[in-house]
C-alpha cells in the first residue's frame, strides 16, 4: 500500500492485483493467430502514457490505485491537484512511476516496457 498526499489529505493508494485486474481490463487488443480472442493489456497501454507524459493517464491510474480505499479520490480531486499551480507534476510522475516499478503485480511488466522504450530510444539516436 502506498500513501499520496493530494490537495493536503492523504490518500491510500493499491498497486496490486486488484490494480492490475482494473488497469488491464480498460484497454484490450487483439491476439495475433487466433482470430476473434483479444488480451487485456491496460497495464502496458498506461505505462507507455505515463511515461509519455500524459496527464490524463496520470488520473486514470491515480483513480484505478485508489478504487476501494478510504478515503475516496473523485476526479474532480484529481483534476484539481493537476491544475494546481503548485502541483510538481514531474514528480508526481516520478513517484507514481516508482510504484509501479515496486510493486509486485506490477514491477515485472513495467520495467520491461521502460527497457523497451529506452533501447528504442537509442536506436532512434542511432539513426539520426
Amino acid at each position: 500500500m502506498q500513501e499520496m498526499t493530494i490537495n493536503g489529505q492523504v490518500y491510500q493508494l493499491n498497486f496490486g492485483m486488484g490494480f492490475l485486474r482494473e488497469i488491464n481490463k480498460k484497454v484490450s487488443a487483439p491476439v495475433d493467430g487466433a482470430p476473434g480472442a483479444t488480451q487485456n493489456v491496460g497495464l502496458r497501454f498506461y505505462t507507455l502514457r505515463l511515461i509519455d507524459g500524459d496527464v490524463e493517464a496520470l488520473v486514470d491510474v491515480l483513480d484505478t490505485a485508489n478504487k476501494g480505499q478510504n478515503p475516496r479520490l473523485t476526479r474532480t480531486a484529481l483534476d484539481a491537484f493537476v491544475d494546481d499551480v503548485d502541483t510538481d507534476i514531474d514528480e508526481v510522475f516520478d513517484e507514481v512511476m516508482g510504484f509501479l516499478q515496486t510493486a509486485n503485480s506490477t514491477k515485472k511488466a513495467v520495467l520491461s516496457i521502460q527497457e523497451m522504450v529506452e533501447k528504442q530510444r537509442q536506436k532512434q539516436n542511432q539513426n539520426q
